[in-house]
């Protein structure tokens, strides 16, 4: 697996399966999910990335705090 971020258009791009074909892409929101003919993901592009890796940060360190708090 290797990951690739293009500051230009602010998209992180995770190659899951890197001999992979692609065939089709489906999108939901900011996240493509490339596959091969047969269903495997091959590719999966963030479009904004910066903003996406940002509100998961926030998502998990208010997790973290409220995992604490029950402790």
């Amino acid at each position: 697996m290797r990951a690739h971020y293009d500051r230009e258009v602010d998209a992180l791009m995770i190659e899951i399966l890197p001999e992979g074909t692609i065939s089709h892409a489906e999108q939901v929101d900011s996240i493509i999910a490339h596959f091969t003919a047969t269903g495997q993901l091959v590719l999966l592009e963030i479009l904004d990335a910066s903003e996406f890796l940002s509100e998961l940060v926030r998502l998990a360190i208010k997790a973290e705090q409220e995992e604490m708090v029950l402790a």
